[in-house]
């Protein structure tokens, strides 16, 4: 891979955690009072706002910001390919955009996760970063806790749906297309 390529696949992928950041805050209904949330929002705004007028929510689903996730791979991959002076097929493209925009917020869940166990070893008291943190890896987390509870407080929600992660990854890798190689 060469400097220029990795220049684009760094700052599409940057962009693209943030507009899988701003999908997550309004699944989650996080604090969008939040420092973070509020940066999300201001760096994702002139792009979702005129998509939405065309493309209404569906239910929870903010349908104008998945599609720009898909539409920042897609951009992503273009610029990648004609970098290396490949050609390149719509279909088989789209299907990796779809692939890659799922396997990005995994890898977002899971760092999260981490940092998020890490952090609970310190006492911060109110921190912006954490508290936001908390609140979008909980739906992930509660259901687990129900099922394991902390056993002589010690919490190892964080450690299942750790494993579970990695099943799953391993799992759709032999079924998915591209799964594996993005």
């Amino acid at each position: 891979m060469n400097a220029m390529s990795f220049l684009v696949n760094t700052l599409f992928d940057l962009y693209l955690m943030v507009v899988i950041l701003r999908i997550w805050l309004q699944l989650a209904k996080a604090d969008f009072y939040n420092p973070l949330s509020q940066f999300v929002v201001k760096a994702t705004h002139p792009l979702v706002a005129p998509m939405r007028r065309v493309l209404p929510a569906m239910g929870s689903v903010d349908t104008a910001s998945v599609m720009l996730a898909v539409l920042v791979v897609i951009a992503k991959l273009v610029v990648l390919y004609l970098i290396a002076g490949a050609a390149f097929e719509p279909i088989p493209m789209l299907v990796m955009a779809l692939v890659t925009v799922v396997k990005k917020a995994g890898s977002l869940l899971f760092w999260m996760l981490i940092i998020r166990a890490i952090l609970s070893w310190f006492n911060q008291g109110y921190n912006p970063i954490v508290m936001i943190m908390e609140q979008l890896t909980e739906p992930v987390m509660a259901p687990v806790r129900r099922i394991i509870p902390p056993i002589g407080g010690l919490d190892l929600s964080v450690m299942v749906v750790l494993i579970g992660m990695n099943f799953l990854n391993i799992l759709l890798a032999q079924y998915v297309p591209y799964w594996g190689i993005i």
